[in-house]
């Protein structure tokens, strides 16, 4: 395991088209040659619930940037609906406030598919891309998690963490404010249809794309989007892609980062091998 960064972050607010947006800089990555790390959080969670375990692995050696969602966490809620397009502008203008021009981005789930934007829509601002837990089309994700998620209620997750984080962190820590954010939620993404073939396959930056075996990610929609990265390939004999899969045993949709020593080996071996680095560059020894 790696020397844990556990020196207090940098916090702060960016305004952002009417919300002050929160985020956190964490690590000791040297800021003007180092490329930092970009970590956008799902649905309901905000940075601590999301990578809070995960944060001083990743940040050992490393600058690390999160921040709260409109509506989560730390960060105020707008009258606006939640969607794609609008969550990566507001990480565009987090960025060029805090004047970063490049980085690495890491996204679960709605963070996942706002870092897929980033990609295709601003990849001079992407070196490497992970995304987990997102399907890149509708038709990838399990009918059934469409159907639970268009009904929730403050009701449903009464007691539960994601209740009382909401509550103790929030600017309006109230239930009628929760309820908002979930109808908001319920509605994420109205009338997008996620992206073509060749979008993905035009994406830049190389990729690791990750999904629980029993994610709300359908397997065969993960290995499809790896297929378009460039992946599923015979590596003995065509090398390794630069695109990744990474496929975490007995893994759900909400606990699809639980597993912090798996998740931090994964994702910092992909973000350090060096440019076209082969299995000998990265298989351990022995």
């Amino acid at each position: 395991m790696p020397n844990e960064n556990t020196a207090a972050p940098e916090t702060g607010y960016a305004t952002v088209d009417g919300m002050q947006m929160y985020y956190e800089v964490h690590g000791d990555g040297d800021r003007e040659q180092s490329t930092p790390l970009v970590l956008l959080h799902g649905g309901l969670f905000d940075i601590e619930q999301q990578f809070g375990a995960l944060i001083p692995g990743l940040s050992a050696g490393r600058r690390v940037i999160a921040t709260d969602f409109q509506g989560h966490g730390r960060t105020n809620d707008i009258d606006r609906p939640l969607g794609t397009a609008a969550l990566a502008s507001d990480v565009v203008a987090l960025l060029a406030y805090l004047g970063v021009d490049r980085a690495d981005v890491f996204g679960f789930s709605v963070g996942g598919a706002v870092a897929l934007h980033l990609a295709v829509h601003h990849p001079e601002l992407v070196r490497r891309l992970v995304v987990s837990s997102v399907s890149f089309r509708p038709e990838g994700d399990r009918g059934d998690n469409t159907e639970a998620a268009s009904e929730m209620t403050v009701d449903m997750i009464a007691g539960t963490p994601m209740e009382q984080r909401y509550l103790a962190v929030s600017p309006h820590p109230d239930l009628e404010h929760l309820q908002g954010l979930l109808d908001k939620i319920s509605r994420y993404g109205a009338g997008e249809n996620g992206w073509t073939d060749d979008e993905i396959r035009g994406i830049a930056a190389p990729t690791l794309i990750t999904v629980g075996d029993c994610d709300m990610v359908r397997l065969d929609h993960a290995v499809r989007f790896l297929q378009l990265r460039g992946g599923d390939v015979n590596g003995d004999f065509e090398g390794v892609p630069a695109s990744q899969l990474a496929v975490f045993p007995g893994t759900t949709h909400f606990f699809g980062l639980a597993r912090t020593d798996l998740v931090r080996d994964v994702v910092t071996t992909f973000l350090d091998a060096p440019a076209g680095a082969g299995w000998q560059d990265v298989a351990p020894e022995g």
